[in-house]
């Protein structure tokens, strides 16, 4: 089953937004030692987040589950009024032959 796409996008916001609370918490931490910090490089931040949510697209299609060979059977209304959920169905397989 598919995690519902607000918390996907909610999981990829959370990645883009790692570099900055990195940097952030690392300033914070060296202020209170006393040492002086430049400008934030917020190029950077967006280009390390860009970078994270990139490698979590990717990963998402290496590991997603592959179903082109399947046939999709769309949901239903049943006679009570509820929606059957849709789903994919494995093709059969004859007799003698390997599956896939």
């Amino acid at each position: 089953m598919e995690p519902p796409l607000p918390r996907i996008v909610l999981i990829r916001l959370l990645l883009a937004a790692v570099p900055f609370a990195v940097w952030f918490a690392w300033r914070a931490v060296a202020r209170r030692s006393g040492r002086e910090m430049g400008s934030t490089p917020y190029a950077w931040l967006v280009a390390a987040g860009a970078v994270l949510v990139g490698l979590s697209l990717a990963a998402t299609v290496v590991f997603h589950p592959d179903n082109r060979r399947e046939r999709y059977v769309p949901g239903e209304v049943r006679a009570d009024g509820t929606v059957s959920k849709g789903y994919f169905e494995k093709p059969p397989t004859a007799p003698g032959t390997a599956p896939k």
